[in-house]
């Protein structure tokens, strides 16, 4: 058992057929063997019986049982003749001058003839003559004559198998170890393939089915087992990367919105703080002067609308991360859109000697929603005149087609440096903290700008001109998928 668990499978199973074959061609072999000498023997008997037959036709004609009959012609060499009667008494042998004494009903031949009137034995020794005889015995009446064939050499050569088929028997059986060696070895290539894809599927390798079996049904079954792995394989990575990913966002959501939260804590302070301040002030120096009084009131209402935009800005920007689904899409005209975002700044524009470009000529026609629209040029018009010193704001289409327009809001003011490029779409980024407070910015402004572009299905990006001020460029779709 320890042996035969040192040698692979396949060398087990081609041992296993090897001796299969053997077991089967020395069964066939000795059963063959046997017959034919069978056979032989069997022909010789009746040979030797038709000879039996005449002398005993003889007997019956010559009624003669003294002892002595004619010698019949044969082609036996050295031929014995014996008489025998049914009590198993020889009364007459060609090749003894003295008759022996002894019974012969225990030989096998006479025994045989007694029971179905013939029989023979392949070989016996006789004690009368000393020598070796194929004896054959047929008994007809009241007689029982039994012929003998010295059993010689030539006798012997006559009576063996056919040595010829046995060793065809032995190339049968050598061409078949040596068909079933390709063929197991075959098969044991497979098995040792399918052995190391188990080794390696255990291991928790990688696995494909770039190295595929040869092309027959076992292969085709490894074929098949080797895929449907790879495919588990890619499957349950999948859903490993998805499970990660979407740990990885709900850890950012909640990140971030630890981070909003911090930052509307932070950014609605500012406002309460001086609101309270103002009305503290009020309420302790109720005899101030009028001046005073409009003053605090003044701020205090400033300090009211920037806490007001500050929570619309929140509202806004909470609305779009959530996804949207309770903004609706609608079928309108991105040119009016601008027409009229153009048209609310012209007063502040005038006021601060800043042109407003507007270069889109012509019918957008899109679907989208108007008020997310707008506040995309809103808020990039509004920065532009609080932040950059410009004297002139473009806003021009730079490429349209059936599924997008690509547009350009750009200025000619101070710009934006490159280290802050990147951040600027993020909440509550401000490059000068101080200034966008003074003018009253809430830090989100751009945020709700990339965010409503990315409901519109497009993107932006800010670059700095060549010739100064900043340029954003975004595109929107014309068809919302809703």
């Amino acid at each position: 058992m320890a042996f035969s668990n040192k040698l692979s499978y396949h060398r087990r199973l081609f041992a296993g057929l090897v001796l299969y074959s053997v077991i089967l061609i020395a069964c066939v072999a000795i059963f063959q063997y046997h017959r034919e000498k069978s056979f032989k023997a069997e022909e010789l008997n009746q040979r030797l019986q038709m000879y039996n037959d005449r002398l005993l036709d003889e007997i019956a004609e010559s009624n003669e049982s003294s002892g002595r009959f004619g010698v019949i012609p044969h082609s036996f060499e050295d031929l014995r003749v014996s008489v025998l009667d049914t009590c198993g008494n020889v009364i007459s042998d060609n090749s003894l001058d003295t008759l022996p004494g002894s019974n012969h009903l225990n030989r096998k031949e006479i025994a045989d003839a007694m029971k179905r009137g013939e029989g023979f034995c392949l070989r016996r020794h006789s004690k009368s003559t000393g020598n070796t005889y194929f004896y054959s015995a047929k008994k007809r009446g009241e007689y029982i004559v039994r012929t003998a064939v010295p059993y010689t050499v030539s006798l012997h050569q006559l009576l063996s198998a056919d040595y010829g088929f046995l060793w065809f028997l032995v190339g049968v059986t050598f061409v078949m170890c040596v068909i079933g060696y390709f063929v197991i070895g075959r098969l044991g290539a497979h098995i040792r393939r399918l052995k190391r894809f188990a080794e390696r599927a255990e291991r928790g390798e990688r696995i494909t089915d770039a190295d595929p079996f040869p092309h027959d049904e076992l292969g085709d079954i490894s074929n098949n087992i080797v895929r449907l792995y790879a495919r588990l394989q890619h499957t349950a990575a999948e859903r490993d990367r998805e499970h990660r990913a979407a740990l990885r966002e709900g850890k950012e959501k909640e990140r971030i919105k630890r981070q909003l939260t911090n930052n509307i804590n932070h950014e609605l302070k500012t406002p309460v703080a001086s609101m309270n301040v103002c009305l503290e002030t009020l309420m302790t120096h109720k005899n101030m002067s009028s001046e005073k009084r409009e003053e605090f009131i003044a701020r205090c209402y400033r300090a009211n609308e920037r806490l007001r935009r500050l929570l619309a800005d929140i509202s806004a920007i909470t609305r779009l991360e959530d996804g949207g689904e309770s903004i609706v899409a609608e079928k309108l005209d991105l040119a009016c859109v601008v027409a009229d975002v153009c048209e609310e700044f012209a007063a502040e524009s005038d006021v601060k000697g800043v042109k407003i470009r507007n270069q889109i000529s012509g019918s957008y026609p899109m679907e989208g929603n108007r008020d997310l629209l707008a506040s995309i040029f809103r808020n990039l018009i509004s920065n532009s005149l609080a932040y950059s010193g410009c004297s002139e704001i473009s806003i021009a289409v730079k490429n349209a087609s059936d599924h997008c327009i690509e547009l350009s809001v750009a200025d000619n003011g101070c710009g934006i440096e490159e280290v802050h490029l990147t951040r600027i779409f993020e909440r509550f980024y401000r490059i000068d903290k101080g200034r966008s407070r003074q003018a009253g910015g809430t830090g989100l402004g751009l945020s709700i700008v990339k965010n409503a572009v990315a409901w519109h299905g497009g993107g932006i990006k800010a670059q700095n001109c060549p010739e100064g001020g900043v340029e954003f460029i975004f595109c929107v779709t014309r068809m919302k998928q809703l």
